[in-house]
């Protein structure tokens, strides 16, 4: 092996993990919908949280990512330490997948049918489909399947170029001894942790060992401890992703190092006394692609069948290793582990959008009770409320920016700009909600009363702002059309209100039947009362405008109230139903 073929196992090194890692997360945007679907089916039972791991892990093809993901999901409180295991068990066997997608490459034969299944042979169409998806077909899953055949391309052109580069080792004598070296079991699982854990794949490692498999050097003798480290050295990823985590998150972590490792002993205990005692001639043969790929497989469904049945043996032990402490359990709202997995990152966006969304209604609502009859204990209530805002701003804003720079689908980037639109809007309605108490403090402590006729109109008004903020809030939660159609008539009789009671207090304040001071503090109640409107205007307009695939929000108002019968038969009703005594 000289210098030039070093460069070429080099290149190929770099080929094959790019591959991996592009159609990898072209996997996960493609399958972002169903992902989610999986997750739901994992309070299932024990089977079901097996099957999802399989899944999820042969779509995004790596265990590593998978329990990473685990990890944040149960570092966000999606995922009990339970249900964790089960999926993390489910990972090692979805991560067989790839070593049995690279052992196509080892078919020979004449037949010619057998021969288009070499991956030589298709590769060159699959690239050449891909590159015309991804280039001149502007549909965004077209284009991930394009980057998908892609992926898949460039890592067996890697694997090839390995294959090929590697194959004059054959004759080396340091190389022979060095797999001989390797029929040593506790050397070869050294090996494969420590390769493992440098790559952070035991995919990519599995299919660096078949690479090296074309040599015809690698026994099943050395192949199979090698295997079994490299369950092992692939815990390394997950162990470094729980560092800051709360206690629940780095169990689930510490149940994948000790799943590999436990199944690793007893399976590599078994494998020493059958060598022992049997001598079985197959360690002393060349390993083929396919059988590499089997015996991955196999090691990992036996590791699987021994530590179902003692999951609780598990659960127990990682509890003991990573022990309770008397501060009280914290999860993170959202966790960056779960940028892994973009749609997940972004359903879990909606589900704290979610409790921003109600929190905000709740203080608004609260609000409009001060306006009837004051109490310092709803007024505080209200103040945190607005200070909870507050911190989900904040967080979800960060959170949404940075998930918009990494690789996501055009589904999710249009919900995550969504979101960013409307968690500013339900921020805003939460800071009226405390100028609204202000208004009633201000009343109260200089002792100034409405007029009869101010308060009934108040009554009016504030009776219209709760029925909108409750439409608002129900077309996000449930993505209503009906309930965001409604929202946009019922402002603009809020904007006619707002405007006759304006001029009905300046003729009060000519009359002399309102004070000034009152007036000022009538004035500010209006005020917030019509810009809460029309933040709740915003949000129907933005839930209107993911539905139809359009971000200009001004546009799709304008479209609702110009030209439609069912917008002015709204509006006359909603007149009738909030007119001013």
């Amino acid at each position: 092996m000289d210098i030039f073929s070093a460069l070429t196992l080099l290149g190929g090194l770099s080929l094959f993990l790019f591959g991996m890692g592009v159609m990898g997360q072209a996997l996960e945007r493609r399958a972002g919908g169903r992902l989610r679907v999986l997750l739901e089916k994992l309070t299932a039972g024990k089977l079901a949280g097996l099957l999802t791991g399989l899944g999820v892990t042969a779509v995004i093809q790596s265990s590593s990512a998978t329990t990473v993901m685990v990890v944040g999901f149960v570092n966000s409180g999606l995922m009990t330490l339970k249900q964790a295991i089960n999926v993390i068990m489910g990972a090692n066997i979805g991560t067989t997948v790839t070593a049995w997608l690279l052992s196509l490459a080892g078919i020979d034969s004449g037949n010619l049918l057998i021969r288009l299944l070499k991956p030589s042979s298709f590769t060159p169409v699959l690239a050449f489909v891909g590159i015309i998806l991804y280039m001149f077909v502007k549909d965004a899953k077209k284009k991930d399947t394009g980057m998908i055949l892609l992926g898949f391309a460039t890592l067996m052109y890697g694997m090839e170029a390995m294959s090929g580069a590697v194959s004059g080792l054959r004759d080396v004598p340091a190389f022979q001894q060095m797999f001989i070296l390797f029929k040593n079991p506790v050397l070869g699982v050294l090996a494969g942790a420590v390769l493992t854990a440098v790559i952070q794949s035991s995919s990519a490692s599995v299919g660096i060992l078949q690479a090296l498999a074309v040599t015809g050097q690698v026994s099943y003798g050395a192949a199979v401890p090698i295997i079994m480290g490299q369950n092992i050295g692939t815990c390394v990823t997950a162990m470094l992703s729980s560092v800051g985590a709360n206690k629940n998150a780095k169990r689930a972590a510490m149940v994948h190092l000790a799943f590999n490792t436990i199944g690793t002993a007893v399976w590599l205990a078994v494998f020493c006394l059958l060598r022992a005692l049997l001598r079985p001639a197959l360690l002393d043969e060349p390993a083929s692609l396919p059988g590499i790929a089997a015996a991955h497989s196999i090691f990992n469904l036996l590791c699987t069948m021994l530590m179902l049945p003692l999951s609780g043996f598990l659960e127990r032990l990682v509890t003991a290793l990573v022990p309770d402490t008397k501060q009280p359990e914290l999860f993170s709202e959202l966790d960056e582990r779960l940028f892994a997995t973009p749609s997940i990152a972004l359903e879990r966006c909606h589900n704290v959008a979610a409790d921003m969304a109600e929190t905000a209604a709740l203080a608004l609502i609260g609000a409009l009770e001060t306006l009837r009859g004051y109490s310092a204990e709803t007024a505080a209530d209200i103040r945190e409320k607005e200070a909870k805002t507050d911190y989900f701003e904040d967080i979800l804003g960060t959170y949404l920016v940075n998930l918009s720079t990494r690789q996501i689908s055009e589904p999710d980037s249009r919900e995550a700009a969504k979101l960013l639109k409307m968690i500013g809007d339900f921020e805003r309605i939460a800071d009226h909600a405390v100028n609204l108490v202000e208004s009633a403090e201000e009343l109260r402590e200089k002792d100034l009363r409405l007029t009869d006729a101010a308060a009934e109109e108040l009554a009016v008004i504030s009776g219209a702002v709760h029925d909108i903020v409750e439409l608002a809030l129900a077309a996000f939660l449930r993505n209503a059309l009906d309930a965001a159609a409604k929202v946009e008539p019922l402002e603009q009789v809020i904007d006619r209100l707002k405007e006759q009671m304006r001029t009905r207090h300046i003729l009060r304040l000519q009359k002399g039947g309102c004070s000034i001071d009152a007036g000022f503090a009538w004035l500010d109640l209006l005020t917030n009362l019509g810009r809460t409107a029309d933040h709740c205007s915003n949000i129907a307009g933005c839930v209107m405008d993911a539905v139809h695939d359009n971000l200009n929000l001004h546009q799709s108002l304008r479209d609702i109230r110009d030209g439609s019968e069912e917008f002015q038969s709204r509006y006359r009703e909603y007149t009738r139903r909030y007119a001013l005594p």
